[in-house]
């Protein structure tokens, strides 16, 4: 398993998008406070679109917002989605793909990977991500209290 920058991408974006609440926000935007590309997060969008995660909104100050509740969307969806599959190896995913399923010494080692990875995706939301996004915006330090060379 590997996570590419797309489901990285794609989750960064998507709680920038969440942080404007019903307020429709441009990938332009988006593009900016991440430091992303633009065509990336058009790509990125259109699958989170057509897997009814987000919604687009025509007009001047059209964009994108989340069209469910935050914390009914947890990070597997977002991940699987723009990712596929999560297993660590591909016998986890499709035992058809190996010959030695069910006789492999090492096949109940990728299995726990699997369930601890999809158990930390599944049980973070949306909101979770949102909420810890908001928790990190802190006040920069007082100019006393920061050294300089």
């Amino acid at each position: 398993m590997w996570i590419s920058t797309r489901a990285q991408y794609g989750l960064r974006a998507l709680v920038e998008v969440a942080l404007g609440g019903d307020r429709p926000t441009s990938l332009k935007t988006v593009a900016e406070r991440q430091q992303l590309s633009q065509p990336y997060l058009e790509q990125i969008f259109a699958v989170l679109r057509n897997a009814g995660v987000v919604e687009s909104v025509r007009g001047a100050h059209g964009g994108y917002r989340v069209a469910r509740l935050l914390d009914e969307i947890d990070a597997l969806e977002i991940v699987e989605c723009l990712e596929g599959s999560v297993a660590p190896v591909m016998c986890i995913e499709d035992g058809a793909t190996c010959e030695r399923t069910g006789q492999c010494s090492t096949e109940p080692l990728w299995r726990e990977v699997d369930e601890a990875v999809r158990s930390v995706l599944r049980r973070t939301s949306l909101g979770d991500l949102v909420r810890q996004r908001s928790f990190l915006q802190l006040e920069p330090l007082p100019s006393q209290f920061v050294d300089h060379p």
